[in-house]
Protein backbone atom coordinates (compact mmCIF):
# COMPACT_ATOMS: atom_id res chain seq x y z
CA UNK A 1 0.00 0.00 0.00
CA UNK A 2 1.24 3.57 -0.79
CA UNK A 3 1.26 6.58 1.45
CA UNK A 4 -1.79 8.22 -0.41
CA UNK A 5 -3.39 4.91 -0.01
CA UNK A 6 -2.35 4.16 3.28
CA UNK A 7 -3.80 7.38 4.73
CA UNK A 8 -7.27 6.88 3.20
CA UNK A 9 -7.49 3.62 4.38
CA UNK A 10 -6.82 4.75 8.03
CA UNK A 11 -9.65 7.34 7.76
CA UNK A 12 -11.81 4.90 6.67
CA UNK A 13 -10.86 2.68 9.14
CA UNK A 14 -12.99 5.13 11.78
CA UNK A 15 -16.07 4.19 9.56
CA UNK A 16 -15.75 0.68 10.94
CA UNK A 17 -16.24 1.49 14.75
CA UNK A 18 -13.09 -1.06 15.30
CA UNK A 19 -10.48 0.11 17.45
CA UNK A 20 -8.23 -3.07 16.01
CA UNK A 21 -9.37 -1.58 12.29
CA UNK A 22 -8.11 1.39 12.84
CA UNK A 23 -4.40 0.91 14.98
CA UNK A 24 -3.49 -2.21 12.60
CA UNK A 25 -2.40 1.46 10.25
CA UNK A 26 -0.01 2.40 12.84
CA UNK A 27 3.31 1.68 14.21
CA UNK A 28 3.88 0.36 17.76
CA UNK A 29 5.72 3.61 19.01
CA UNK A 30 3.13 5.79 17.00
CA UNK A 31 3.01 9.41 18.05
CA UNK A 32 -1.12 10.67 18.38
CA UNK A 33 -0.47 14.79 18.70
CA UNK A 34 -3.52 16.67 19.16
CA UNK A 35 -3.16 20.47 18.50
CA UNK A 36 -6.55 21.81 19.35
CA UNK A 37 -7.78 23.14 22.65
CA UNK A 38 -10.02 20.21 23.57
CA UNK A 39 -7.50 17.36 22.20
CA UNK A 40 -5.03 15.17 24.38
CA UNK A 41 -2.42 12.86 22.66
CA UNK A 42 -0.97 9.70 23.41
CA UNK A 43 2.27 7.81 22.41
CA UNK A 44 2.34 4.05 22.06
CA UNK A 45 -0.13 2.36 19.65
CA UNK A 46 -1.35 0.21 22.77
CA UNK A 47 -2.64 3.42 24.46
CA UNK A 48 -3.65 4.48 21.20
CA UNK A 49 -6.18 1.48 20.57
CA UNK A 50 -7.26 1.44 24.44
CA UNK A 51 -8.53 5.20 24.07
CA UNK A 52 -9.94 3.95 20.40
CA UNK A 53 -12.37 2.50 22.38
CA UNK A 54 -14.36 5.10 24.06
CA UNK A 55 -13.94 7.79 21.38
CA UNK A 56 -15.48 5.91 18.56
CA UNK A 57 -18.36 5.08 21.49
CA UNK A 58 -18.62 8.76 21.82
CA UNK A 59 -18.13 9.64 17.83
CA UNK A 60 -21.12 7.83 16.48
CA UNK A 61 -21.02 6.92 13.13
CA UNK A 62 -17.64 8.97 13.00
CA UNK A 63 -16.16 9.13 9.31
CA UNK A 64 -13.36 11.59 7.88
CA UNK A 65 -14.50 13.09 4.51
CA UNK A 66 -10.99 14.35 2.78
CA UNK A 67 -10.60 17.57 0.79
CA UNK A 68 -6.88 17.52 -0.12
CA UNK A 69 -4.60 15.26 0.54
CA UNK A 70 -1.02 15.84 -0.34
CA UNK A 71 1.31 13.55 0.63
CA UNK A 72 5.42 14.29 -0.18
CA UNK A 73 7.75 11.37 0.34
CA UNK A 74 7.48 10.30 3.98
CA UNK A 75 5.15 12.99 4.87
CA UNK A 76 1.69 13.72 4.00
CA UNK A 77 -0.88 16.68 4.85
CA UNK A 78 -4.87 16.09 4.89
CA UNK A 79 -7.59 19.10 5.02
CA UNK A 80 -10.98 16.95 6.03
CA UNK A 81 -14.39 17.19 7.49
CA UNK A 82 -14.85 14.89 10.41
CA UNK A 83 -18.38 13.83 10.46
CA UNK A 84 -20.46 12.15 13.27
CA UNK A 85 -23.63 12.01 15.31
CA UNK A 86 -24.47 13.44 18.38
CA UNK A 87 -28.20 13.43 20.30
CA UNK A 88 -29.88 12.68 16.28
CA UNK A 89 -27.77 15.37 15.29
CA UNK A 90 -25.19 15.25 12.20
CA UNK A 91 -22.15 17.66 13.33
CA UNK A 92 -18.98 18.37 11.37
CA UNK A 93 -15.96 19.32 12.11
CA UNK A 94 -13.01 20.61 10.11
CA UNK A 95 -9.23 19.93 10.30
CA UNK A 96 -5.89 19.01 9.02
CA UNK A 97 -3.70 15.81 9.57
CA UNK A 98 -0.13 15.83 9.27
CA UNK A 99 1.12 12.70 8.72
CA UNK A 100 4.85 10.95 8.61
CA UNK A 101 5.30 6.92 7.78
CA UNK A 102 7.41 4.85 8.80
CA UNK A 103 8.01 1.09 7.08
CA UNK A 104 4.40 1.62 5.75
CA UNK A 105 2.94 3.13 8.62
CA UNK A 106 1.86 5.51 10.37
CA UNK A 107 4.61 6.87 13.10
CA UNK A 108 2.95 10.33 13.96
CA UNK A 109 -0.22 11.94 13.01
CA UNK A 110 -0.48 15.62 14.28
CA UNK A 111 -4.45 16.73 14.36
CA UNK A 112 -5.42 20.23 13.93
CA UNK A 113 -9.10 20.62 14.24
CA UNK A 114 -11.94 23.26 15.41
CA UNK A 115 -12.52 22.90 19.29
CA UNK A 116 -14.82 25.78 18.96
CA UNK A 117 -17.12 24.37 16.34
CA UNK A 118 -16.87 21.50 17.91
CA UNK A 119 -18.03 23.46 21.11
CA UNK A 120 -21.26 25.34 19.18
CA UNK A 121 -22.65 22.34 17.36
CA UNK A 122 -23.02 19.50 20.17
CA UNK A 123 -23.75 22.18 23.00
CA UNK A 124 -26.59 22.68 20.14
CA UNK A 125 -27.26 19.29 20.01
CA UNK A 126 -27.89 18.72 23.89
CA UNK A 127 -29.99 22.13 24.15
CA UNK A 128 -32.01 20.94 21.54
Amino acid sequence: MNNVELVHSYLSSFETGNPDAVVRHVVDNFQNIQVAVLGSGCSGKALYRERLVKFLQVFENLRYRVDELIVDGDRAAATYEMQFNREGRLIKIPGVMIFEFQEGLISVRKDYWDGLSYQEQTASALSG
